[in-house]
């Protein structure tokens, strides 16, 4: 991928005063709420590979939209206009959630008396926010008229962190949101070590339920004889454009053909076993 980003680490710490903090493709931001007894630090690291122009783009948002809370995310764009379509869902995307989030709170307040499903009202209020800003930010990339997103685009996965002071005993819960064929892995301590758990599905042409979704839009699923084991997208009567992924931003021109902006939304409980998360795209 190219870029690795952390909340805790020892190597920039001073970078953890800075309100906005650019590198390359990569974004660290914190607002000024007084930290929720989180860490409020950050450290980044991008550096180009061999392939060419670098079309990844990542951001670590601390003390996001709640004390305490936090937003993570990579993209990894691809066709021609790729990294121009991924660092704009870097920059955008945040800031859409967010305020998703607190109109869908506005509409359907949830009784205080009630933890338990305060709490569970909560998270299905951010698995509605995170589909209806995904939507809404794919529609912002097609009104560029001047950026070309045929055949161009941007996976997202994206993790929010709150706290959930609401209910007993205290805890913290992730909103993972997926789109397209990036990852989100969870490490936490098992009897014999740091265990790697997917907390995300690669989205891919391959899986069943994606290639049928395609194919009742007239999409094509086939590979490659060359590469037999990547199923990609292909237009109704035509060998293109060949997309190796069955969800993203942009590539509007096989969004009427399968091709969704979707996301696939769910829930984690942090458990004090769980140590930290990784989000990474396939290079």
């Amino acid at each position: 991928m190219g870029i690795c980003i952390s909340i805790a680490s020892s190597e920039i710490h001073d970078q953890a005063e800075d309100q906005h903090h650019f590198h390359e493709n990569v974004l660290y931001l914190t607002e000024t709420i007084p930290s929720f007894g989180t860490h409020t630090h950050g450290s980044l690291y991008s550096k180009q590979g061999t392939k060419g122009l670098n079309q990844d783009a990542a951001i670590l948002y601390q003390e996001y939209g709640i004390k305490g809370g936090a937003f993570c995310g990579v993209f990894d764009g691809h066709g021609k206009n790729g990294h121009i379509v991924s660092n704009m869902v870097r920059n955008r995307l945040p800031s859409l959630l967010v305020s998703q989030k607190y109109g869908v709170a506005k509409l359907e307040p949830t009784p205080e008396s009630d933890n338990g499903r305060r709490s569970r009202k909560d998270l299905a209020k951010w698995k509605q926010a995170c589909v209806s800003a995904f939507k809404v930010m794919d529609k912002e990339i097609k009104l560029q008229h001047n950026l070309d997103c045929s055949t161009s685009g941007t996976t997202a996965v994206v993790v929010v962190r709150q706290l959930i002071i609401v209910s007993f005993p205290k805890g913290e819960d992730l909103v993972i949101a997926n789109l397209g064929d990036s990852r989100a892995m969870l490490g936490t301590m098992t009897e014999k070590g740091i265990k790697a758990v997917q907390l995300t599905t690669d989205l891919k042409p391959g899986l069943p339920s994606e290639a049928e979704r395609i194919r009742n839009c007239k999409g094509r699923v086939l590979a490659l004889k060359e590469e037999p084991h990547i199923p990609r997208v292909w237009l109704p009567h035509e060998d293109s454009p060949g997309l190796a992924m069955s969800r993203a931003f942009g590539d509007f021109l096989l969004k009427d053909h399968g091709l969704i902006a979707v996301p696939d939304v769910f829930y984690h409980r942090l458990s004090p076993n769980d140590h930290f998360i990784v989000l990474a795209t396939d290079g």
